[in-house]
């Protein structure tokens, strides 16, 4: 486990965080109102550019505030984890494969023995008598 893991924090979150979750929210609006709004005048890559900066702009303000922190720590906590996963090889993932694809096989087929079963039982139960 990664000794940089801490207690949960149970904190409020500040105005200031508030005001910034809120500049974060209008950088991207903004881009994505440009994208919109130019559409005929501008041209589609300078476009595409405005919605890419206001993306970025707003990322970068929201990683600024407590909650964009503890964000960008779980991730580098993640990534640091994904490197202690062992991989299975190629024939270990083909072998697996082949096993949940004859289990699937065997499955289906004996639930389509039950429906068959219960549509035959359904029928003779209506058609009696007659």
């Amino acid at each position: 486990m990664n000794s940089k893991i801490q207690q949960s924090k149970v904190a409020g979150t500040s105005g200031a965080d508030i005001a910034k979750y809120v500049l974060a929210a209008a950088l991207v609006v903004a881009g994505l109102v440009v994208w919109w709004w130019f559409a005929g005048q501008w041209a589609t890559p300078l476009r595409a550019l405005v919605v890419v900066v206001g993306l970025v702009a707003g990322a970068a303000v929201f990683i600024a505030t407590a909650k964009g922190r503890d964000t960008v720590e779980f991730l580098a906590e993640s990534r640091f984890e994904l490197r202690k996963v062992v991989w299975p090889t190629r024939q270990e993932s083909l072998r697996m494969t082949w096993v949940v694809m004859v289990v699937v096989l065997i499955l289906s087929l004996i639930l389509a023995g039950f429906d068959f079963g219960i549509q035959w039982m359904v029928e003779k139960l209506f058609t009696m008598g007659r």
